[in-house]
C-alpha cells in the first residue's frame, strides 16, 4: 500500500483509514484531493503497478470518501453507499482471484506442461485420409445422451430488466446554477438548492459546488447553529 504524506499524518493509506474508523483522527482534517494527487504522481513514476495495490487503493479511497460524505452531510442515509462499496470490494476480490488464476495458466503455457490426447487410427493417419476416428467405446446412444444434456443445460433467454439512465450533473453545472440564482437574489439558504435535487449524488455535487465557490471567494456562507441550515450570500 502506498505511503502518503498530509498534514498530521504520514504513512500507509490503510493505516490512515484504521485511525479514522477508530475515531483517533478527524476525517475533516484529511484532504482526499491531496491523497488522490499523490497516488497519481506515484502511478506516473512507477513502471509497473500491482493490480492488488490498485484494487486495495480503490477500496480504501472509496471508504474514506463515504466517511467524509457522512461527516459533511450527516442527514443523508448512507446505507446504499455502504452496500455499493461492499459490492466494489467483492468485485475487486474476484478480479484479483482471476488475475492469480491467469498467472497460473500463463506459467503452465510458458513451461509447455500441458497435453491433449485422443485415440487415433495410426493406419488412417499414415495414409493421410480425411476420416473421423472416434473413440472405440463411443456409440450413437452415448452421443445422443451428451447432446440431450447439452441442450437441457442451456438456460432459457431471460428478459433484460429495463433500466432508466440517471441524469448526471457536474460540479461545473451546479456552480453555474448557483451563480444564476445569485443574480436574482443576493442571498438564500442552501436547502433551496436541495429542493430541486433528484438524487443523493446531486446533493453531494451541490455541496462540493458551494465549497468551490467559497474557495474562489465568490460567495460567503454562514451557519448559525451546528448542523443548521447554511446561508449563501454573494461576496
Amino acid at each position: 500500500m502506498i505511503d502518503i504524506k498530509i498534514e498530521k499524518f504520514q504513512g500507509p493509506l490503510n493505516l490512515l483509514l484504521q485511525l479514522i474508523e477508530k475515531e483517533e483522527m478527524d476525517i475533516a482534517e484529511v484532504s482526499l484531493a491531496k491523497i488522490a494527487d499523490q497516488y497519481i504522481e506515484y502511478i506516473k513514476i512507477t513502471d509497473k503497478i500491482s493490480p492488488d495495490d490498485m484494487a486495495d487503493f480503490l477500496v480504501v479511497a472509496a471508504r474514506l470518501l463515504l466517511i467524509k460524505s457522512k461527516a459533511l452531510l450527516p442527514y443523508l442515509c448512507a446505507g446504499e453507499e455502504e452496500e455499493e462499496i461492499k459490492e466494489l470490494e467483492n468485485q475487486l476480490k474476484m478480479y484479483k482471484e482471476f488475475l492469480e488464476a491467469a498467472k497460473g495458466v500463463d506459467f503452465l503455457l510458458g513451461k509447455k506442461k500441458f497435453m491433449f490426447g485422443r485415440e487415433f487410427n495410426r493406419k488412417l493417419i499414415l495414409n493421410n485420409l480425411n476420416f473421423f476416428s472416434p473413440p472405440k467405446k463411443l456409440t450413437a446412444e452415448n452421443m445422443a445422451n451428451v447432446f440431450k444434456e447439452l441442450i437441457g443445460g442451456i438456460r432459457p433467454l431471460e428478459k433484460i430488466k429495463e433500466e432508466k439512465l440517471e441524469h448526471k450533473i457536474s460540479i461545473e453545472d451546479k456552480i453555474l446554477s448557483i451563480r444564476q440564482m445569485l443574480i436574482n437574489k443576493i442571498k438564500f439558504n442552501f436547502n433551496r438548492i436541495l429542493q430541486h435535487a433528484k438524487s443523493k449524488t446531486e446533493i453531494i455535487v451541490s455541496f462540493l459546488a458551494m465549497l468551490e465557490l467559497i474557495k474562489q471567494k465568490d460567495v460567503i456562507v454562514t451557519q448559525e447553529a451546528l448542523f443548521g441550515d447554511m446561508e449563501i450570500m454573494k461576496n
